[in-house]
Formats: C-alpha cells, structure tokens, sequence
C-alpha cells in the first residue's frame, strides 16, 4: 500500500550520506525525489540505484533550494517529509511512518522530528542540542520554505502542528570528521549571517515566524533570535558561550563535546559578530580599494589562526606528556633535560607550598603530591596544570587583531593570573576540600574549569569592549 507521504532529498556531492539515508527509508512504499545542487561524484549513480527521481537545479542558498524542490517535483501525496543527506531514520522514527495515515491527522498541518545531532562520532546531548525539534514533515501545498532566512533553513506551516516524541532523525555530517571542512563551511555561513543580521536591523529582511516564548520550536527559536539580534556584539558571544557550557550543560558532553560547543557557538558566533563590524565599516568608506583590503582581511585571520592556534596548543601539550611518559613511544632524553610539563607541575606544587607556609602550615611535598600536616592534600596529575584553559585563551588572544603591545600584556597578565589562581585553588583543596551533594557532586577539578572559564569570558569581555564607544553604524549602512 502506498504511503500517504513523498520525501525530497537535497543534495551535493553526498556519495558518502546518500546511501545510509536511503536504506533507512528502504520499504517505505513512497517516492523519493532528489534535487541535486550539481554533483560531481557517485551522486547521480546512487540516485539511479535507489531508484529515486532526481533533478539538478543550480544551488544559491537552502531556503531558496527547498523552495525550488517544492514547486519543482510533481508530488501527489497530501504529505511531504523533507530530508537533509545527512541524516538518517532511527528505527522507532520508521516505524511511525510505516503506520502513518492522513486520516489519523485530519485537523494537523505539521510534524516535528526530534533530532539526535552526532559530531565525530559524539552524540551532543547537552548545550541546547537535545531535545531538538525541526519541522521536517508537513501537507503539501500549505508547508513553504522561509526565504527571509538566509542561511538557517526552515519550514512555515499555517494551522496546527505537533511534535513525536518518540524516534529521532540521525544527524551526523561524516564530512565534519575533518575540522578543515567544518571550518571551511562554518566561514561561508558566517558570511551569509552576517549580511542577513545588518539586513534585519535595518528591516530589510523580516522574520515571518512568529516570536513567542511558549509557541511551537520554531516560534521559540524565532523569539530566542529575536532577543539575540538586540544584544550588543562581542558580549553576546561570551554570554550565549558562557550559557550554552554551564547552564545548558554543555560541558558534560565530553571532550569532543565541548570542542563542538567551542567552535559552533563561540568562535563561529565571535566570526559572524567581527564581518557584521567589518561590513558596516567597509560601507562608510569612500575608496572601494581601502574597503577590498580591509573588509575581509581581520576576519580572514582570525577564522583560520584561532581554531589552529588553539589545536596546536592543546596537542603540543597532548604528544609531549605521551612523548615523557614511560611505555609507547616515551623519550628518556626528552624526559630528563626539556620535560616543561614537570617543571610547570613542579612549580605548582612548589607555589602551593610556599604559600600554605606563609600561612604558617607544616606542609611536606613528592614529585606529584602535596600533604599538610593535620589536614589533606592532593595529587597533582598534568590533567590538573589547565593547560586546556590556557590553550584557548593564548590562542584567542593571538588571534584577535589588535596590537601586538596589547596581546603581550593581556596573555602575560592572564598567565600569571591563572597560576596564581590554580596555586590558591591547590591551597583550598589541601585545606577543605570535601565532596558535598550541595555542590552536584562536583569534583574540585571540575569547579576550577566551570571558575576559570567564566573568568576567561568576563576577560575576553573587557578586552574586546574597553575602546572608546563607537558610533551607530547601522544609521549608515546601505545595502
């Protein structure tokens, strides 16, 4: 029996997606129809194999695209479920639509798909990333896309609409396992955002969704967006990071985790924040060659130093512990005469020990660990040194143009700062240090991050809003 649902696929060189969506669909009774944004790989061939319709139609961005696919494709279904490449239909989703009617949905425009997004391999369970809902399946005729959207694309539907809880979409871009590639993409998106921001300041550009706290997914994204574009720029940044980590819980999505919140809603939203200062800028200039070599250049900088300042840093650090550790490929002469990982440890701890002496504590030291007469102690392991935490705010720092006399003197003070910190952190685990449920059970390494990072953002704050205040720049542009 035929299902009361068409699909479309979009898609652009997906040889490596297309196949795992179109087998999670396999037995679903339906068309599927794909428009291709001009592949040049197994694409097509693919498309032909599944046995699916496809038409190639020039690509200008996805709001536009889905647009095209709805009016393109003659579909004669009185529903339609709109798929991105990379996503794939969880068994309990399938199931859902194996048994779905038009009948059972008689006073209903709309369906929500939950989404399970995965980077490198790591589900983002946290930060805001799940639940997460997205208009994926909706009646023909009446769903459209939102073309007052730029970059983000999405679906309006007029009349009701409701959400299914159980099965997911499978979300997981296998391109994005190379960093080069997400940061290649996340550059053009971040040039489409940031037009489309100064575009909505000056009304130009309307949101057709409407903004309300308590509405359907997209009615909340609508007023979240709303609130953010009245937000001063640079601050926001810090906040919305600051948020998403702590509040939202996104550090607890582990290591890949938190690189994935790092780069997607920090340094993507600092990107977009720096080009819409850039462009308003590059607008007020009377010389269009000024404006070509000052317009994109900072921008360009900070989109490629930041990210790889920061990976160089932090597995700089890695390789070297593994280099001076026994076993593997451990270098005894490394080890002995330029092993700075021990001496940072060793500073450290000899600090922390000074200064609880000061105090006028009895404190004994080894090569790792403290202990105070009468009190506690602690282990000093390289996790401990932060060098995480310094890896991003020295590439930070480093990357952002503005002097170099400036960069100096903040990374020195923020070095210090943070080993003074982590000495006086040290102190108070030797000296109080208990597990209390009143604090979530949080362990003292934990709360010194949630700590420092936060200091970090109110840091980075200061540095990048301590000029003089400017002018509205907005009053001057024209697009």
């Amino acid at each position: 029996m035929a299902a009361d649902f068409s699909i479309i696929i979009l898609t652009f060189n997906e040889e490596l997606h297309l196949p795992r969506l179109l087998t999670s669909l396999s037995g679903l009774h339906t068309e599927i129809f794909v428009l291709d944004s001009g592949s040049t790989d197994q694409t097509m061939a693919i498309c032909k194999a599944y046995q699916t319709k496809y038409v190639m139609h020039s690509f200008e961005n996805h709001p536009k695209q889905w647009d095209k696919a709805l009016h393109l494709f003659d579909i004669k279904t009185p529903w339609v479920i709109a798929l991105d490449a990379d996503q794939i239909v969880s068994p309990e989703l399938y199931q859902q639509l194996v048994t779905f009617k038009d009948q059972d949905y008689n006073n209903i425009n709309g369906i929500y798909f939950n989404r399970k997004n995965i980077f490198q391999g790591r589900w983002i369970k946290h930060g805001g990333y799940y639940p997460k809902y997205l208009l994926k399946m909706f009646r023909y005729g009446i769903g459209y896309s939102d073309l007052n959207e730029n970059m983000d694309h999405r679906f309006i539907v007029p009349g009701k609409t409701i959400k299914w809880n159980n099965g997911h979409l499978l979300e997981e871009n296998l391109k994005e396992n190379e960093i080069s590639f997400w940061i290649d993409k996340h550059n053009r998106y971040s040039d489409l955002l940031a037009t489309e921001e100064i575009e909505r300041k000056q009304k130009i550009r309307l949101q057709l969704t409407k903004p309300r706290f308590w509405g359907t997914p997209d009615e909340q994204t609508a007023w979240f967006k709303k609130l953010w574009w009245k937000l001063p720029p640079y601050s926001r940044t810090f906040g919305y990071f600051g948020y998403r980590m702590f509040i939202q819980k996104g550090i607890l999505d582990g290591r890949k985790g938190i690189i994935f919140h790092f780069m997607q809603g920090f340094w993507f939203r600092l990107v977009v924040d720096m080009k819409i200062e850039e462009l308003l800028r590059a607008k007020s200039l009377d010389d269009a060659k000024v404006k070509d070599k000052t317009s994109k250049l900072p921008a360009f900088k900070f989109v490629i130093m930041f990210p790889t300042l920061f990976l160089l840093f932090y597995y700089i650090n890695i390789v070297f512990i593994g280099l001076t550790t026994p076993g593997g490929y451990y270098s005894e002469h490394l080890d002995q005469y330029f092993n700075y990982i021990k001496a940072w440890r060793n500073f450290n701890i000899s600090g922390t020990a000074c200064l609880l002496k000061t105090l006028g504590y009895e404190v004994t030291t080894q090569e790792h660990r403290l202990h105070v007469l009468g009190r506690s102690g602690f282990i000093l392991v390289y996790s401990c040194l932060g060098y995480g935490i310094l890896s991003v705010y020295a590439a930070f720092i480093l990357a952002y143009p503005k002097p170099v006399r400036q960069k100096l003197i903040f990374l020195t003070a923020g070095i210090i700062g943070f080993q003074l910190l982590n000495m006086l952190r040290l102190s108070l685990v030797a000296l109080y240090w208990k597990p209390s449920p009143m604090l979530l059970k949080l362990n003292a390494h934990d709360l010194f991050n949630y700590i420092t990072y936060g200091l970090i953002l109110l840091a980075g704050y200061y540095w990048l809003n301590n000029e003089k205040p400017k002018p509205n720049l907005y009053e001057n542009y024209t697009a």
